[in-house]
C-alpha cells in the first residue's frame, strides 16, 4: 500500500500518520525526518542540501526528490509506505510518478486532511511537542495525561516558538498556494481522497480505514 498524506499545519496529520503506519506495518516517511537523518549521516545528498539550507535557500525539487527516492529504496518500503510532507510542489508530484512508473509501480492514495483555516490556528496555538520522542498533544483536544509530560517517553513538551496566530495563518497561507496545484494533479488522477479533519481523532482514523479497507 503506497499513500500520501496531505493537510495543512495543524490538521493532525502526525497522528494520523503514525496510526496508519501501526495498523498497515508501512514505514512512516516525513520528509523533515529523511532530511535530519541524511544531515546527521553526513551523506552525499544531505551534504547538498545542506549547502542550500546554510544559504538560506529552499533545497530544490530535483534533490528533495533523489533524497525521498533514496529512502523509498530501503528494504523496509516493500509492503509499502507512507509519504507526510512531500510531494509538496506539483514538479514533486510529477518527479515522483515518473520514478514509480520507471520501477512499474503506482501510488494507490492520496489522503487530503481537510480542516478551516481558523480552526488550524486555534490548535496550533495549543499543540505542545515532547522535547524528546517528538510525540505532539494539544491543551485542549488531546491533552497528555500529565501536564507538561509526554505519556509515551516522560519527556519535557514545549510549544514552539512560531506556534502563534499570525505565523500560523501565514504558514496555512503558503500551504494553500503551494498544494492546490497539487490537490488537483491527485483529483485529475482520480488518487484523492477528501477527508473531514474537523473530527475527533478516532474518527478521523475510522474514515481513513474505511477508504484504505482492513
Amino acid at each position: 500500500m503506497k499513500l500520501v498524506l496531505l493537510g495543512p499545519p495543524g490538521a493532525g496529520k502526525g497522528t494520523q500518520a503514525a496510526s496508519i503506519s501501526e495498523r498497515y506495518q508501512i514505514p512512516h516517511i516525513s520528509t523533515g525526518d529523511i532530511f535530519r537523518k541524511n544531515l546527521k549521516e553526513g551523506t552525499a545528498l544531505g551534504l547538498k542540501a545542506k549547502e542550500y539550507m546554510d544559504q538560506g535557500e529552499l533545497v530544490p525539487d530535483s534533490l528533495v526528490v533523489d533524497i525521498v527516492v533514496d529512502r523509498l529504496k530501503e528494504p523496509d518500503t516493500q509492503k509499502g509506505y507512507l509519504l507526510d510532507g512531500f510531494p509538496r510542489t506539483l514538479n514533486q508530484a510529477i518527479a515522483l510518478d515518473e520514478y514509480l512508473e520507471g520501477v512499474g509501480d503506482s501510488l494507490d492514495c492520496v489522503i487530503n486532511v481537510v480542516v478551516n483555516p481558523e480552526v488550524l490556528v486555534q490548535r496550533a496555538v495549543g499543540r505542545r511537542i515532547c522535547k524528546n520522542c517528538g510525540a505532539t498533544y494539544h491543551v485542549t483536544f488531546n491533552p497528555p495525561k500529565a501536564e507538561g509530560i509526554c505519556d509515551k517517553c516522560g519527556g519535557e513538551l514545549y510549544q514552539r516558538d512560531d506556534d502563534n496566530e499570525s505565523t500560523v495563518a501565514n504558514r496555512i497561507k503558503v500551504y494553500q498556494d503551494e498544494t492546490s496545484p497539487l490537490i488537483d494533479y491527485y483529483a485529475g488522477k482520480e488518487l484523492l481522497v477528501d477527508i473531514d479533519g474537523h473530527k475527533e481523532i478516532s474518527e478521523v482514523f475510522q474514515d481513513i480505514v474505511s477508504i484504505l479497507g482492513e
